[in-house]
């Protein structure tokens, strides 16, 4: 139970720094490999939001990443860290 706690309230910082600025973070892909990431959801910094006719995932956390200038996302369970 603790560890999804931190694993919670790490995700709830990390969306609150992609609001505000470009952070750097790092998550477990699917095939078990360490990705790090440089993204954000500051408005000015992402590109045009088209909508996809889906429903949103509340297990995953959508970000964009300012390398490959798309958006991208991870389950939020795989977040290891981000740096402040």
């Amino acid at each position: 139970m603790g560890e999804a706690l931190k694993c919670a309230w790490a995700n709830m910082k990390l969306k609150a720094d992609l609001k505000v600025k470009i952070v750097e973070f790092y998550f477990k892909k699917t095939d078990g490999t360490l990705r790090q990431a440089f993204g954000t959801l500051k408005e000015g910094l992402i590109g045009e939001t088209k909508g996809t006719g889906r429903k949103p995932n509340k297990n995953l956390q959508v970000y964009w990443d300012t390398e490959k200038e798309e958006y991208r996302c991870f389950k939020k369970c795989n977040l290891v860290r981000f740096s402040k």
